[in-house]
């Protein structure tokens, strides 16, 4: 069994159609401290420094478990968005992806002891129709406050995927972790049949 450094439902989702056994133990991170000793790198770096905080944050109290952190984030036009929040700044977040292409960076870290065992991401590049005021307000009435917790303001396996007229990546990258990935970590580590 390993743990989840998540509370994520959608990864939660993931594992369990997976069939992977798993228990959850959220991460406690400071993830824009984090960002910020970063500095200005790469997305997708952010990404895995993220996922592998969390996975190392759980570790130290999971001694000799396999802990899975995660993280995603989105890019559009070159500026970084975080979840909204707000139901305002889904909304200003929405115009700005309105008719543009959206990069969703999303990673994956497994750490065992306090130690980092496998790192990885993957990218999805999704384009998002050009959305009316008034498309934007129908959809959040409907998928507020569940997309408050989402960055890109979408949960992709419902009502989100309406956003988009094309996709190009991988699915379970789109839903918030590179799980084929994962899954060949875990074969790697022992913890899967191969």
């Amino acid at each position: 069994m390993i743990v989840l450094a998540s509370k994520s439902a959608s990864r939660r989702a993931m594992l369990e159609a997976a069939q992977i056994p798993f228990c959850t133990q959220p991460a406690h991170v400071d993830e824009r401290a984090i960002e910020a000793d970063l500095g200005a790198v790469p997305a997708g770096e952010v990404a895995l420094a993220l996922a592998r905080a969390k996975a190392l944050a759980v570790s130290h109290n999971a001694p000799g478990t396999l802990v899975l952190g995660s993280d995603s984030l989105v890019t559009c036009d070159g500026f970084r968005f975080d979840k909204p929040g707000t139901r305002e700044a889904a909304t200003e977040h929405l115009r700005f992806f309105s008719g543009k292409v959206m990069k969703l960076h999303s990673a994956a870290a497994l750490a065992r002891d306090g130690e980092v065992v496998w790192a990885d991401g993957g990218l999805a590049e999704l384009h998002v129709i050009a959305m009316s005021d008034g498309f934007i307000a129908d959809y959040l009435e409907a998928e507020w406050p569940e997309v408050s917790g989402c960055v890109g303001v979408f949960r992709f396996e419902g009502r989100g995927v309406q956003l988009f007229e094309k996709v190009d990546g991988d699915y379970f990258t789109i839903l918030g972790m590179p799980l084929l990935k994962v899954q060949a970590a875990l074969r790697q580590l022992g913890v899967m049949k191969k």
